[in-house]
């Protein structure tokens, strides 16, 4: 099967530079080594810290289990990737800080906050001072708060300074990067290998990928397109591509895996943008005058052309909410799951938790592809809507 129309674009090579640009600029954000940061002065005895760190202990100890904080920091974005411990004694892999700020461009490490995630460890850098408070960077006070804090908070606990522009590596854009190389690495060989083996049976890699590439193209193109599909066929290999491989990544449970992309709303809300430009640009003048002149007695049209008009912003907020939603809870469903062992602080909930979240685990595999395939097929049905002809009857 020749593929060769599909794959042969200069849009791959032009795909490939912007990748390798921006993986450049993320090795240009160093860290500052000369970076200081302030502390507060200690004016206890060594006896009296240590009393006050068996008390903390004590108080920590007979405090709930926050099962919903627990599972929001896990499935939320965050400046590092965290694999095991706690506090100072925690150890991650820290991520570039990029920041644009009134005094232009800052960047240094994210382990210059010491893992600090309350707006209590400052970093003096380029002479401006920073906190990170709940994984958001702001301009640090002047003095802490009454907890210690260099922030001032509202009375719903939101922080009040101001924040500079923050265009930092998060972990989700660190796997964002991950997954877009593997895309450029798998798709340009494949690419070149039906190139060289034009009109020849697929091999290696090339035979694995292609009854994918088949089930897209005649269980979602075609049905949806119809002679047309091949004008739409890239867009619907990348996005399916794209979706699917991020969702494996999420489900690995350890570095470069991890990161809940497909489960962040601005992930979805570009893709779902993506589809709807697509779909707003190629609607022939059937499509937009079943819009603007249904169908229907001209005294109905008060009411059907804003619900069509309607209909046109409601197909992408669906296809966005839908893939954030079903990535969310899968992750949510994992991790309380496992929750129940701390919530019941017992090991005999262990043998029941874990099995039950490894089944959930496995399901996830399938949902991963399933979504994917809905959020593809959804894609070209709209697509398909706006650039049928019509057919008089």
């Amino acid at each position: 099967m020749d593929f060769s129309h599909i794959f042969n674009s200069r849009k791959i090579g032009i795909t490939a530079l912007v990748a390798v640009l921006f993986s450049f600029l993320t090795l240009l954000a160093q860290a500052n080594p000369e970076t200081d940061t302030t502390k507060i002065a200690a004016d206890t005895t060594h006896q009296e810290a240590t009393a006050g760190h068996e008390a903390a202990a004590t108080e920590k100890k007979d405090q709930p289990f926050d099962t919903g904080a627990f599972i929001l920091h896990h499935i939320a974005d965050a400046h590092d990737f965290h694999f095991w411990g706690e506090g100072e004694h925690s150890v991650g892999l820290p991520l570039p800080i990029i920041l644009w700020t009134d005094k232009g461009l800052v960047t240094f490490m994210s382990s210059a906050f010491h893992h600090d995630d309350e707006g209590k460890h400052v970093v003096d850098a380029n002479g401006q001072r920073f906190v990170k408070l709940h994984e958001k960077i702001y301009y640090a006070s002047a003095t802490p708060n009454e907890h210690g804090a260099y922030v001032e908070v509202n009375e719903k606990h939101e922080a009040k300074n101001a924040k500079p522009l923050d265009f930092s590596i998060t972990k989700n854009v660190f796997s964002l990067l991950v997954s877009v190389t593997i895309l450029l690495v798998v798709f340009i060989g494949v690419a070149r290998g039906y190139k060289k083996r034009a009109g020849q049976s697929p091999k290696g890699f090339q035979s694995l990928i292609e009854p994918v590439i088949l089930f897209v193209r005649d269980d979602i193109a075609k049905p949806n397109l119809g002679y047309k599909y091949e004008k739409f066929m890239p867009y619907l290999l990348s996005v399916f591509f794209f979706i699917w491989f991020n969702n494996l990544l999420g489900l690995v449970p350890f570095f470069p895996g991890g990161a809940n992309v497909t489960g962040n709303i601005a992930v979805t809300m570009v893709l779902a943008l993506c589809t709807f430009l697509i779909t707003t640009f190629s609607g022939n003048k059937y499509y937009w005058k079943h819009i603007f002149m249904p169908p229907v007695p001209w005294w109905m049209y008060p009411v059907m052309v804003p619900v069509e008009i309607v209909g046109i912003f409601t197909k992408p907020i669906a296809l966005m909410i839908r893939l954030f939603a079903n990535i969310t809870a899968g992750h949510i469903l994992m991790l309380s799951l496992i929750c129940l062992i701390f919530i019941f602080k017992n090991l005999a909930i262990a043998p029941i938790a874990v099995p039950f979240a490894v089944f959930i685990s496995l399901i996830e595999l399938l949902v991963a592809f399933i979504q994917a395939f809905i959020f593809t097929i959804l894609s070209a049905l709209f697509i398909g809507m706006a650039i049928e002809e019509h057919h008089d009857h």
